[in-house]
């Protein structure tokens, strides 16, 4: 009886995980659309990338719902250990910030709306590379999520700093050009709130990553706390390990997924040659 009790409490669980991962699936999705029509501003392959956004948030927000309402049955059981009581807090955090990107991804398909419709939007120089930048820091999130990678989750601590600079440097260029040309006041506001967009992304992938480090070696990290810790304990790992490591594989920053919705156009999918079993159904 205890046995089978103790494998319903085990399923339960990774049921909660799965449903983690097919939530930053989808959000990972509505992002990529976002990012996409926004670096290839005026490419008919991406002109339908807005309305599959705005069409994504209903269900970012319905699987948010879903796994909030299973982890408080989870919670009402009241018998787990550490690391499943650090799971469930943890994904009731990591949901929260997932919406958020969804939501962020609405706004960034409404800038590109906004940008399609003024007669001259040429592209901040560095706002691709930041927009890459952004992509790799939620990749690798979902990774951290699925494999319970915390070097992963480390990487995506060390980005957030890269996505600052950028903002700062698309910040003063736009300033300058709206400051020496009028014309340029219009398409230069739209630049400046997507880039906080991509900033924020960038801070809500930071919160996931911190989420699953606390989730799986128990460590909080948030404000760089504990983060000494960490590394040493990441170079004790690499130490024992020796030339046989265990790490997950690296992202596949390039792969892309058909979508049918779009007639064959790619939808840029960093994580897909993650884990081909979690999809976003």
């Amino acid at each position: 009886m205890a046995t089978a009790s103790r494998l319903t409490e085990t399923v339960l669980y990774d049921t909660l995980v799965n449903y983690l991962a097919s939530m930053a699936r989808t959000v990972e999705g509505a992002m990529n659309r976002a990012l996409d029509s926004l670096v290839n501003l005026r490419g008919p392959e991406t002109s339908a990338y807005p309305g599959e956004v705005f069409l994504l948030e209903p269900r970012i927000n319905e699987m948010e719902i879903v796994i909030d309402e299973h982890a408080i049955r989870l919670l009402r059981r009241g018998s787990f250990s550490d690391d499943e009581m650090r799971l469930i807090v943890a994904a009731l955090k990591i949901t929260n910030d997932l919406e958020r990107i969804g939501d962020i991804a609405v706004n960034l398909a409404e800038r590109v709306i906004s940008l399609r419709e003024l007669p001259t939007t040429e592209l901040p120089d560095e706002l691709a590379p930041m927009a890459s930048a952004v992509r790799a820091m939620v990749s690798k999130s979902l990774g951290a999520l699925i494999f319970r990678n915390v070097d992963m989750a480390t990487q995506v601590l060390e980005s957030d700093d890269v996505v600052d600079q950028y903002r700062d440097r698309i910040f003063e260029r736009l300033l300058q050009n709206m400051t020496q040309e009028a014309g340029f006041v219009g398409p230069g506001m739209q630049f400046v709130l997507a880039t906080r967009h991509l900033e924020r992304i960038a801070d809500h992938a930071t919160n996931i990553a911190e989420d699953i480090i606390f989730w799986v070696r128990g460590l909080d990290v948030r404000h760089g706390r504990g983060l000494t810790t960490l590394s040493e304990q990441s170079a004790d790992t690499e130490a024992r390990v020796g030339s046989h490591p265990t790490s997950a594989p690296a992202l596949a920053q390039d792969s892309s997924t058909s979508n049918p919705s779009t007639g064959g156009a790619s939808v840029t999918q960093n994580s897909h040659g993650l884990h081909p079993n979690v999809t976003s159904a």
